[in-house]
């Protein structure tokens, strides 16, 4: 940051507007901050408050504010409004970092768009990921706000090509790890209820949620698409819980959440489809086990897999369970070094 200073209009300078004459010296700062310090009466000309589009000529003295290096502009135009906070959260839940990607272990709670009533979120922390790049990183994909997991983002714009092209062109491999409230029979197989959207009671359509639709009636419903999903049980408390790897083969809204609830087997945690209205198959009503369970979404983004667009390798990330999710797997005795990767893999020997 710079001293309060005192320039003199050159003589051999035109009459203009005060605020191309500032821009001339000081490049780096932006037409908002010129006017910024003008109505708080930060520059002055001649002693006087002025307007940008005061001008200025020849012999005049201008006031100049202390005034922030270009180094500590450029930082500001890569992270605006991302608190300090913010940004060490965000780059801690960094993954894995090439190039050309960045993946996060997206925390459960933190949503990855904003919205009328969300202000905080993984897209505007986004340019804290820059790092040595003047790019901002890109979401190619999302996640709900309460499920956890990867989150990938692209850091060049031919990259958030590439990546989202793959994502819509099912070129990824999702594997979602999820407690559900009993145990699904059969252990694995393949959900393919379609889905609808259902509005919501509120003034704004809030509380909206999708409803299942039999695959012989997903022609005949309006609004109605197709969706699947693979799942394999993983372990199981008795008929009270299980332990589930889902893949969703389609990416519908709330498709795992949904499919699972129709299954009647809602994920632990799910209030909008695992409600005490919802049944379940292990103990009765809704999506709370009671105990040491936690009452937060059981739904975590466990593997992403894919061809990386620029090296041709396959990628795959892994995040460690949230600690929610954690605490609960350790009450029930399951451990991650007892299932496997890919539950689907016909080369993995395991069974259920």
């Amino acid at each position: 940051m710079s001293k309060v200073q005192t320039l003199r209009v050159g003589p051999d300078e035109a009459e203009q507007r005060l605020d191309r004459w500032f821009r001339k010296q000081f490049p780096h700062v932006p037409q908002g901050r010129i006017e910024k310090m003008c109505r708080k009466g930060e520059i002055r000309v001649d002693g006087g408050r002025v307007k940008s589009s005061t001008r200025v000529g020849p012999g005049q003295e201008v006031r100049i504010p202390p005034l922030p290096s270009e180094e500590d502009m450029e930082a500001q135009t890569r992270m605006p409004h991302v608190s300090k906070a913010d940004a060490e959260m965000i780059r801690g839940c960094v993954i894995y970092k090439d190039d050309h990607i960045i993946a996060l272990n997206k925390p459960a709670g933190l949503a990855v768009q904003g919205g009328s009533k969300t202000a905080r979120h993984v897209d505007g922390m986004a340019a804290a990921l820059s790092f040595d790049r003047h790019d901002t990183p890109k979401l190619v994909h999302r996640l709900d706000k309460d499920t956890s997991g990867v989150l990938v983002l692209a850091r060049t714009p031919a990259m958030a090509t590439a990546l989202t092209a793959a994502f819509r062109h099912h070129g990824t491999r999702k594997i979602y790890w999820a407690m559900v409230a009993g145990v699904p029979y059969p252990k694995i197989g393949t959900i393919k209820y379609g889905l609808v959207k259902a509005p919501g009671h509120g003034k704004g359509g809030e509380g909206e949620k999708m409803h299942c639709v039999h695959p012989r009636e997903v022609a005949n419903t309006p609004g109605a698409k197709r969706a699947q999903t693979d799942y394999a049980t993983l372990c199981f408390l008795g008929q009270r819980a299980a332990w589930m790897a889902l893949v969703p083969i389609t990416g519908r809204t709330h498709q795992l959440r949904a499919h699972m609830a129709e299954m009647g087997h809602p994920i632990v945690g799910d209030g909008k489809y695992g409600g005490s209205g919802q049944e379940n198959m292990g103990d009765g009503w809704g999506s709370q086990l009671g105990d040491e369970i936690s009452k937060k979404l059981h739904l975590h983004a466990r593997s992403l897999e894919f061809e990386h667009p620029v090296t041709g390798k396959m990628i795959r990330i892994e995040a460690d369970l949230p600690d929610h999710m954690q605490r609960s797997w350790d009450f029930l005795g399951w451990s991650e070094n007892d299932v496997p990767n890919d539950p689907f893999d016909a080369d993995e020997q395991w069974q259920s």
